[in-house]
């Protein structure tokens, strides 16, 4: 099929080859290095995220604990503001209202909690114990499995540096009593300090990460194929004007030349391969025209 072809109709099917191999191949390069890229910033962002409940934590400890503790022996109920943790799920929640932040998600789990709601589910105690085990590993990143889909996470561990916190975790006779009225006094205690008891985990879909990286994908395909094509265009443009046209022309003179019209001229200005070939065809027509005539003589004669 492909020697029934022109020789243009060749250099286009050649080239449209090309075009989609180029593509191709440098799609799913790209695609590989966009989806890193995406992967940094939504990383990048949940650090800032964690830097800052770190910092809401700190704040809560060191400023609002100490004028609100001597009410955890006088109220009913427990005062949550005392708690870091509470604060910074609660800045975190606040955060989520903003376009932004919708998709990201705080808990920190933790494996003996006062709260159950921070209790660490399996694959978030492992971790734990991971933090537990090797202190010299700050943070964790990774993807996980759920029934909703999968997750990218981010995690640092929590230890408990201050000696406020062992107040109320340390043990149950002397944790304030408004603590042991509203959450009991099974859970949450025997806390040391300077023991990693959980671990502060930034969440996302993992399909957000993608979905940034699929539309800068779109994007930098779409402009690398603009280009690609204008590329082919203009190099069809060249060869066609350079090479295919030259050669169909000397192709019909050349016919008209072996139907006996000596008069044409093979022309073509430029010095490359083909106005070699033409002037080896006008030296090639000079030589028949003079055998011919050499033969009309020999006739006459």
């Amino acid at each position: 099929m492909l020697r029934n072809l022109k020789l243009g109709a060749k250099l286009n099917l050649l080239l449209l080859s090309i075009f989609i191999v180029i593509v191709f191949l440098s799609g799913l390069l790209i695609s590989k290095i966009l989806e890193k890229n995406a992967e940094q910033v939504v990383t990048d962002k949940a650090f800032l995220l964690i830097e800052t409940m770190g910092a809401v934590r700190n704040y809560t400890s060191k400023q609002i604990n100490p004028e609100l503790a001597p009410r955890l022996e006088t109220e009913d109920q427990f005062i949550p503001q005392t708690v870091p943790g509470y604060s910074a799920r609660e800045v975190f929640e606040d955060l989520r209202t903003r376009p932004d932040y919708r998709d990201f998600f705080y808990k920190e789990a933790t494996l003996n909690p006062t709260n159950l709601r921070d209790k660490a589910d399996e694959f978030e105690s492992k971790i734990v114990e991971e933090f537990r085990t090797n202190n010299k590993l700050k943070e964790k990143v990774g993807f996980r499995s759920l029934p909703g889909g999968d997750i990218f996470y981010i995690a640092r561990p929590i230890a408990i540096t201050e000696e406020s916190c062992l107040r109320c975790h340390s043990t149950p006779e002397v944790a304030p009593k408004s603590q042991l009225a509203t959450y009991g006094a099974q859970n949450g205690f025997n806390w040391q300090m300077n023991e990693i008891v959980g671990a502060k985990m930034v969440s996302v879909p993992a399909s957000r990460v993608l979905e940034r990286a699929r539309q800068l994908q779109f994007v930098v395909i779409s402009v690398l194929s603009v280009f690609l094509l204008i590329a082919v265009i203009l190099i069809n443009i060249f060869l066609r004007m350079t090479i295919t046209n030259p050669l169909r022309n000397m192709a019909l003179l050349a016919k008209k030349v072996s139907t006996g019209d000596m008069t044409v001229e093979f022309e073509h200005d430029s010095k490359d391969e083909i106005g070699v070939l033409a002037a080896s065809l006008n030296r090639m027509k000079v030589s028949l025209q003079i055998a011919m005539n050499m033969i009309e003589s020999e006739s006459e004669n």
